[in-house]
């Protein structure tokens, strides 16, 4: 508790504190403040989650109880991810501020910075649904406020309105599960409403499916799943890039942890059909967010894309804890439990590292189109070097964190072979490939990104006299690269972190299912001793603590075969040996000069010119050939007009941006109910009598019910 009370004390003086200084020292001040804020965070969550929880009356609501805060594990989880978001991200704030300075307000932003700060860390704590629906509604309008923060551009202004819309829309959603378990409940506290819900969920199946399909997409239209995600790529490139860092790495686990609180926590699933239907949106929603962030060239948009498709990814690993749980497979529920979660952690630290990197990309150069970008790794060697870090983590390459959740994620998956429903399996298998097939675009996305923003030559004015980060910005780029790798070479410490959560969630399993005690040999058996022994997975038991370094699935008794194994942390080893030996053989060669550097061959010509270079259109057009006929980016729309009285008909032809989702979903619903309005406007035609009719009619038809309903 110390830690919140630290934390809500800095974040409520930093809120006053910059209207009592110097306009120049604003920045600064909110920097200081918002990472001792972050650190209060960091303490509070790390003690929640490892130590002990702790909750707090606020105070007596008459009719309804006390109004609690608390911070039980899951809830210690996400406010430990808040805190390693904001720290970089009020490191680097002050140097990326510059560029605003003269055309907003700086103290406004200080103020908007700490009030959604200390909203999104009540949401996570909040332990009664009044003071949950409070915290959410300040922390969507302070959202709504800081995608708007520059409002001198109209697109923003829109992009502010439509999340504004959307997240108001999915606020009401969720209204239709939070009402119900009060009602079964007869109380607004967390606590009272999980002791009901063990007492009349398995008597009320309607009631588990109503609550499960409001929370979910309630949910999920803050977290951007399918169908409303349509918000967060317009929402992205009009949010400063500190915003932006934010919104993916906090703000979308809003969401995630609406849908884990009501569905494994509050009202468990017991369904496999719903863990089955969160399974299958997931993988969806993971294969369209890929897709167009393949085909995108603006970054922050491209970057928005890819927070959509690990969403999804999330989701996917959820749907099948839920699945696995709801069939009594405990093990394997837990294995997919670590995987969300690994994955919720690893998506928060390289999304925002990836903003950050776009951000003082954007400061440097003035521009965020890959086709007007190129050549900044010359200019900008420290942005470079951690933006790979992130590229690679987020394409799933080892040695970085997101190889390992994205692994876990696909083994989860094919252990689908142990269910007893074939269409289950089936519909496992579906997303399984799904999930390959996102892995693989992924990988493609980003090698778009770093090649045609950091190689070959700069494309434009802005490109070509780019200038590095300062300390700041460095600082918060190193400290997320930094994560990312810690997380990708010690897998085994974080998912045994992990697995104290994940237990909880999935109602059982253990990890000793998926790390051995190859540290502790007399409580292994002895064929995996004998077998991966002089592989070398006891390497380290002398030095290291733990159960081991490697990750071990076995089939269950009596076969006990491995079904899967991996150890990143050896993998990781080996990676650095073979770099090394590489960069010893290379010096050697130069050194007895086999090795000769030469100017490369462009085509016969001295120096090919900026605008001949491989482009970011080129590069995704066979992404873009081969997926048009599903997703239509672009839709082409015709407008009729008359030029002159007596000239023909002159027809307009204009592309406009069509989103698959929208295509599909929105504007089908959109025009239903435009076509019911235009039928409805027809009883308006100024007729008195028809009126007097009209009443009539419908005062015979309440009489008619009333006689039918009343006995």
């Amino acid at each position: 508790m110390i830690g919140f009370l630290v934390f809500m004390a800095v974040s409520l003086l930093a809120t006053v504190l910059p209207f009592t200084i110097k306009s120049h020292r604003v920045t600064r001040a909110s920097s200081v403040m918002g990472s001792l804020a972050a650190a209060a965070l960091l303490y509070s969550g790390i003690v929640s989650f490892f130590i002990h929880s702790w909750s707090l009356n606020l105070w007596f609501l008459q009719g309804w109880g006390f109004l609690v805060v608390g911070e039980p594990r899951l809830s210690a989880f996400f406010i430990l991810i808040t805190g390693l978001v904001f720290l970089p991200v009020s490191w680097f704030s002050p140097a990326y501020l510059k560029r605003l300075h003269g055309h907003y307000d700086l103290r406004y932003f200080s103020l908007l910075y700490h009030v959604l700060m200390m909203a999104i860390v009540l949401t996570f704590l909040a332990q009664d649904v009044i003071t949950f629906l409070f915290a959410w509604e300040i922390m969507s309008i302070a959202s709504y406020l800081a995608v708007n923060f520059e409002h001198l551009h109209d697109s923003h202004t829109q992009a502010g309105y439509m999340m504004l819309g959307a997240s108001e829309a999915g606020f009401l959603l969720t209204l239709g599960a939070w009402l119900p378990l009060i009602d079964v409940s007869h109380s607004i506290d967390f606590s009272a409403i999980q002791v009901a819900s063990a007492q009349y969920h398995s008597a009320s199946l309607g009631l588990g499916w109503a609550v499960m399909l409001c929370s979910f997409f309630g949910f999920g239209v803050k977290a951007g799943l399918f169908p409303s995600m349509s918000w967060l790529p317009r929402a992205h490139p009009a949010a400063p890039a500190n915003f932006s860092a934010i919104l993916s790495g906090v703000i979308l686990n809003l969401g995630i942890y609406g849908i884990i609180e009501i569905n494994a926590v509050l009202w468990p699933i017991h369904d496999p059909l719903q863990g089955l239907l969160i399974l299958v949106i997931g993988s969806v929603t993971a294969l369209i967010g890929i897709l167009y962030a393949s085909t995108e060239n603006h970054l922050k948009r491209m970057l928005a894309h890819s927070s959509i498709e690990n969403m999804g990814l999330i989701t996917t690993a959820l749907g099948a804890m839920f699945a696995f749980r709801a069939d009594h497979l405990p093990e394997l529920a837990w294995i997919a439990g670590v995987a969300a979660l690994y994955q919720i952690l690893n998506h928060s630290v390289y999304k925002s590292l990836l903003f950050l990197g776009v951000g003082w990309i954007d400061v440097s150069t003035g521009d965020l189109e890959m086709d007007r970008l190129g050549g900044l790794a010359r200019l900008m060697p420290w942005t470079s070097v951690f933006m790979l870090v992130g590229v690679m983590a987020i394409s799933a390459l080892p040695p970085f964190n997101g190889f390992i959740s994205e692994w876990l994620i696909i083994q989860s998956l094919l252990r689908s072979v142990v269910l007893k429903s074939t269409i289950d399996q089936v519909i496992f298998a579906f997303s399984g490939v799904i999930v390959a097939l996102t892995a693989g675009l992924a990988a493609t996305a980003f090698i778009k990104l770093y090649g045609m923003v950091f190689l070959g030559r700069g494309r434009s004015p802005g490109a070509t006299n780019a200038h590095e980060a300062g300390h700041g910005p460095r600082w918060a780029l190193g400290m997320l690269a930094l994560g990312c790798l810690i997380l990708g070479v010690t897998p085994t410490y974080v998912a045994t972190g992990l697995s104290f959560l994940a237990v909880e969630l999935a109602q059982g399993g253990t990890q000793s299912g998926l790390i051995p005690a190859f540290f502790s040999p007399q409580h292994l058996p002895q064929a995996l001793a004998r077998t991966f022994g002089p592989l070398g997975a006891e390497l380290g038991s002398h030095i290291l603590p733990g159960p081991g370094l490697v990750f071990l699935y076995q089939s269950p008794k009596p076969l006990q075969n491995v079904v899967f194994a991996s150890s990143p942390s050896y993998l990781a080893i080996a990676m650095a040996i073979l770099l090394g030996l590489v960069y010893v053989v290379i010096r050697i060669a130069k050194r007895h000069k086999q090795i000769v550097r030469h100017e490369p061959w462009q085509g016969g010509v001295k120096e090919l010119p900026a605008d001949a270079h491989y482009t970011a259109t080129g590069f995704s057009n066979p992404i873009v050939v081969i997926f048009r006929a599903i997703l239509r980016p672009y839709q082409p729309v015709e407008h009729e007009q008359f030029s002159a009285a007596h000239f023909h008909t002159m027809v307009r032809r204009e592309v406009r941006e069509s989103y698959v989702v929208d295509r599909l979903v929105f504007f089908p619903l959109a025009t239903l109910v435009q076509s019911a309005a235009q039928m409805l406007a027809r009883i308006h035609h100024g007729k008195i009598n028809v009126y007097i009719a009209y009443a009539l009619i419908t005062l015979l038809l309440a009489i008619s019910l009333s006689l039918w309903v009343v006995p």
